[in-house]
């Protein structure tokens, strides 16, 4: 249905936030504690919208004990291949412990154990959303729900604001702020993971449009298991499923080593059952700790602790990879005047390295990444003066990809075309998680000749716009993974190629991307990287 594009809705802030995931909301809450005017912009409606809001997510939390935070901070350091820095593990494990006392002063109903301590040590996606969006409205954020941002504002004094559309009435938006923070999430190209259809990268696109860097989006190999026929990628059921094949034979049971469920796909169908869940006690356990796997499952009308049912890969992309915005600052600003980064729009390289810390790394990183870069915005919008008022700015939008700025022919831009093709070089593992040079050459080649398809007119439906855009948001994204994949000539946590099976101590720094059309690649100095060669020398030593 033709909808007609309204004109525009014209505010002006303090900070705009882009995204409404934790993140987001963590951001747009520390921003007006700040004492700054906040607009929160959602592609989706605040409380609901992305990967969080319908699930759950543990939460990082170790005790504030130095032996044991040394230890933790150690151990991920290591994980994370020497990329990460012991600074900002730390900074995690400080802030998180501060929100999460919070969470519970507003209300949040943490578990307590026997003796009534509070276990913070997990979020319900539903309450904590709920609660999120109740405080962020307290502290004064005006919301727009259902409401995509499309293009940054900028001038010669850095971001400045953004545009979009608001989905129920077709009318453009366009909010002018001081500085921008940037929480729209991963990219996930439309795997149809719980909750992710949302995140297809635009975020990163319209910041990279504005001239911001990326890092570490080689590391993006992480798939997630599901029951074919839903998107709940809650793995960890099923460390008490049995697999079996097309035939009925068990072929696999219990804990799973990093990618051997992939191999046993590429070989056929495979099947689970909880069966190792064998008593009432553990299955009232699992049912208690993760609901929502068994939702679909049992509107199918199958019994997921007796029969046997399909089971597929979801790709994650960046969201539980580590690459995104490259961070410039502990306020989480980037390399752009004005414009910051949260959650998983943010390069994690300093707190995980090359390797994703799971839900719980992740869930803590949106909280403290949140604050920070709410308060680092706000801090910078309140000090700009009058001679930063954003209304006296030559402002200009400076999106191009998949908008009519960037038409160079009539022919209308077929998205449901484009994104297929995208995700065929993307989803499939032996291009994606199987990678070798070849492969990922060639899967870069197809994408970059792609680029041609953005330069068609965008359809004038609102979701035709939207979907233009997450079109050039995914296409984007998936060049700079490949593009860096290349350029990372080792096996290093979530990045590998065939040739390179073993991780090479000289590529101990992080690679830095930047630009759209030509994409630049260069380094940056990892600062714990002699730790790595310490460490192999301690391990030979010990062997000897």
């Amino acid at each position: 249905m033709s909808v007609t594009i309204e004109s525009a809705t014209t505010l002006t802030a303090d900070v705009l936030v882009l995204g409404g995931g934790p993140a987001g909301a963590w951001a747009a809450w520390s921003a007006a504690a700040e004492g700054a005017s906040v607009v929160l912009a959602d592609k989706g409606y605040v409380g609901t919208s992305g990967a969080t809001a319908p699930g759950g997510t543990t939460l990082l939390v170790i005790p504030p004990v130095a032996e044991l935070r040394e230890q933790a901070v150690q151990a991920r350091l290591k994980a994370g291949g020497y990329l990460s820095e012991n600074a900002w593990i730390h900074r995690v494990l400080d802030e998180v412990e501060i929100r999460l006392r919070l969470l519970e002063d507003w209300g949040y109903p943490f578990r307590k154990d026997e003796r009534g301590e509070t276990l913070r040590t997990h979020l319900h996606g539903p309450e904590y959303m709920k609660l999120m969006r109740r405080a962020v409205r307290k502290a004064g954020v005006r919301i727009l729900d259902q409401s995509p941002a499309l293009e940054l504002l900028a001038d010669e004094h850095g971001v400045g604001g953004a545009r979009g559309i608001d989905r129920l009435t077709g009318r453009t938006w366009e909010v002018r702020a001081h500085a921008v923070v940037v929480a729209t999430g991963g990219c996930t190209f439309l795997s149809k993971g719980l909750g992710c259809n949302v995140l297809t990268g635009e975020g990163l696109l319209m910041s990279a449009e504005a001239g911001a860097e990326l890092s570490g989006m080689e590391f993006s190999r992480q798939y997630a298991p599901s029951y074919a026929d839903g998107s709940v990628t809650r793995g960890r059921m099923l460390a008490w499923s049995t697999l079996y094949d097309a035939a009925g034979r068990s072929i696999h049971a219990g804990d799973r080593t990093f990618g051997s469920m992939h191999k046993l796909l590429l070989e056929g169908p495979v099947y689970a059952s909880i069966d190792l869940a064998d008593t009432d006690e553990k299955r009232r356990f699992l049912r208690q700790a993760h609901p929502i796997f068994f939702m679909p499952l049992e509107r199918a009308g199958i019994d997921p602790f007796k029969d046997k049912f399909p089971l597929t890969l979801r790709y994650e992309g960046t969201m539980r990879g580590t690459g995104g915005l490259r961070l410039a600052g502990e306020d989480c600003r980037t390399t752009v005047a004005g414009l910051y980064a949260a959650g998983d729009a943010a390069s994690r390289e300093r707190v995980m390295g090359a390797v994703s810390g799971g839900g719980a790394y992740n869930a803590s990183w949106a909280i403290c990444s949140g604050c920070w870069s709410g308060r680092g915005a706000a801090r910078h919008a309140l000090g700009a003066g009058k001679s930063g008022d954003p209304d006296r700015r030559a402002l200009q939008p400076v999106g191009r990809h998949g908008l009519d700025a960037g038409r160079e022919t009539d022919a209308p831009i077929d998205t449901t075309a484009l994104v297929g093709d995208i995700q065929r070089d993307v989803l499939p593992l032996n291009i994606n998680f199987y990678r070798s040079e070849s492969g990922i050459a060639g899967a870069l080649g197809r994408l970059d000749a792609l680029r041609e398809a953005l330069g068609g007119s965008v359809p004038g439906t609102v979701q035709g716009r939207v979907r233009a855009r997450e079109a050039a948001g995914m296409l984007t994204v998936a060049r700079w993974m490949y593009t860096a994949a290349l350029a990372r000539k080792e096996t290093r946590g979530l990045a590998a190629l065939a040739e390179y099976p073993a991780l090479d101590p000289r590529q101990t720094h992080r690679l830095i991307l930047s630009g759209i059309d030509e994409i630049a690649v260069g380094t940056e100095r990892a600062p714990h990287a002699e730790e790595l060669g310490r460490a192999d020398g301690q391990a030979k030593g010990e062997a000897s």
